[in-house]
């Protein structure tokens, strides 16, 4: 039943005793069944678009941790891909992709009717694992946010400052609108064939959202996700959605009510504290444990874990941290923190 699902519980707007734990990027390399199982898959992007692994990767973690949620095994520039865009990754340097930095390339990219073809295999991955979580695991779809995926598509990979994309957004807005409005309808029909296959919570990760400032964070970062919860919530009334405007700072207030997400994630640049009296108010909050504690354990990882517990005691929370887990963390910590959580 889904009322026994403590993540929908506290999706609901439920405070709960303990509070349910997922974590960012628990499929990983940070795990040694992962690490094998990529290897056979071959490399990353095919990984992804193998149905069977991906599903096993996504299990992993919750065999190992009992997680109170499975994140679908993907990756957000799968959509760039499926519109057209050329993309590969480099060993150690990460992705790779076509750029978007005239019409001429803009118009290169396919419709988004176009997009399921090359994303089925994902579909399929999320019907997989809607029979194989246990019963009191929810699984959560997501996408990335349209700014954040821009970002790639503009400068061709990840930039320390999203430089590319901010001279193109002042330099060329209408051609910078444009592709803007071609992922979000994009990652609207993408969200929603995840929940039909069977995801019961989507997130939308805006990870380079701290990025906008003033106008530009209204415009670019919470309006895309307004529009998209909107449409989705047209569609799947009942379906939660979990925003995550990473180092949005300030504009994490009153972020849910703008856009009517189901739940505000945040990240480690601000307190627990702060959190919960300007942001915790509106509705769930998730996070934001450092990532870096997943590395260095001991006493302190035990200590934050339960202040940031404390913190969000009165009202909805889900625990997690507040970035991905890097690769290089021991998974001995990730139970430690589990246990300090669970107060084990």
């Amino acid at each position: 039943m889904a009322s026994s699902k403590t993540i929908l519980r506290a999706l609901a707007g439920e405070t709960l005793p303990t509070p349910p734990i997922w974590m960012m990027r628990q499929a990983g390399r940070y795990l040694p069944e992962y690490r094998a199982t990529r290897a056979q898959a071959g490399d990353f992007l095919k990984l992804c678009y193998n149905p069977e692994l991906a599903a096993e990767v996504t299990l992993q973690p919750i065999r190992r941790y009992g997680f109170d949620a499975a994140i679908l095994f993907a990756d957000i520039l799968l959509i760039p891909q499926a519109l057209g865009a050329d993309l590969w990754f480099v060993t150690g340097e990460g992705p790779r992709l076509s750029t978007i930095t005239a019409q001429a390339d803009f118009d290169k990219l396919g419709p988004v009717s176009d997009i399921h073809e090359t994303l089925n295999p994902i579909y399929e991955t999320v019907k997989i694992l809607s029979d194989a979580l246990p019963s009191e695991t929810t699984l959560i779809g997501f996408a990335g946010a349209p700014w954040t995926v821009a970002t790639y598509m503009i400068a061709g990979q990840g930039t320390p400052d999203q430089g590319p994309a901010h001279a193109l957004r002042m330099e060329n807005t209408p051609l910078f609108e444009a592709l803007l409005d071609r992922i979000t309808e994009a990652t609207i029909d993408y969200l929603s064939m995840q929940i039909q296959a069977g995801a019961e919570v989507v997130k939308i990760f805006d990870s380079w959202a701290g990025s906008l400032k003033g106008d530009a964070f209204l415009k670019y970062s919470l309006e895309p996700a307004r529009r998209i919860t909107a449409a989705l919530k047209a569609k799947h009334p009942n379906t939660p959605i979990i925003g995550f405007p990473r180092e949005a700072g300030d504009g994490y207030i009153g972020f849910a009510k703008a856009t009517g997400v189901d739940c505000v994630a945040l990240d480690n640049s601000v307190s627990a504290a702060w959190a919960a009296k300007n942001v915790q108010v509106d509705g769930c909050v998730q996070g934001n444990l450092k990532s870096s504690h997943m590395v260095t354990g001991g006493q302190p990882l035990v200590d934050e874990t339960k202040a940031i517990v404390k913190a969000f005691s009165g009202g909805p929370h889900i625990f997690n941290l507040g970035h991905g887990i890097t690769p290089d963390a021991d998974p001995d910590n990730v139970q430690r923190m589990i246990d300090a959580v669970r107060d084990v």
